[in-house]
């Protein structure tokens, strides 16, 4: 009787583990896709925060977006404005990998004009 139940048993944790198995890469797939995207992130901040140094210390926007589409992920969409005293850059990009979903990664950074720094104390 022993033999029988044992048998038994081992078909069970056969069955449980072509369920969970699944289950655990899925959740796996999930964590580094996590971690692509936060990835993607922190290199979209970085891009607009060298962008905006750039851009504030009167560079030309040309060399404004080459400086953050070096930094930015692959494919980045830069965009650089000028408001008033203030410049303002905008890093926009798809996450890596299931890049079909709708979903993208946006960072912005403002920076003061150098020129007008120090303009206020004047009088």
């Amino acid at each position: 009787m022993g033999r029988r139940e044992r048998a038994a048993d081992q078909g069970f944790v056969t069955a449980e583990s072509a369920m969970v198995l699944p289950v655990l890469v899925m959740f796996a797939m999930a964590l580094v896709w996590g971690l692509l995207v936060v990835a993607a992130q922190i290199q979209c901040v970085d891009a607009a925060r060298s962008g905006a140094r750039a851009a504030a210390r009167q560079d030309p926007a040309d060399a404004v977006v080459r400086v953050a589409r070096d930094t930015a992920p692959r494919d980045a969409e830069v965009t650089v404005a000028r408001e008033g005293d203030r410049v303002r850059v905008v890093v926009v990009a798809k996450p890596p990998a299931l890049s079909g979903l709708p979903f993208e990664v946006r960072e912005e950074a403002v920076a003061l004009a150098e020129e007008t720094v120090g303009e206020g104390g004047r009088g």
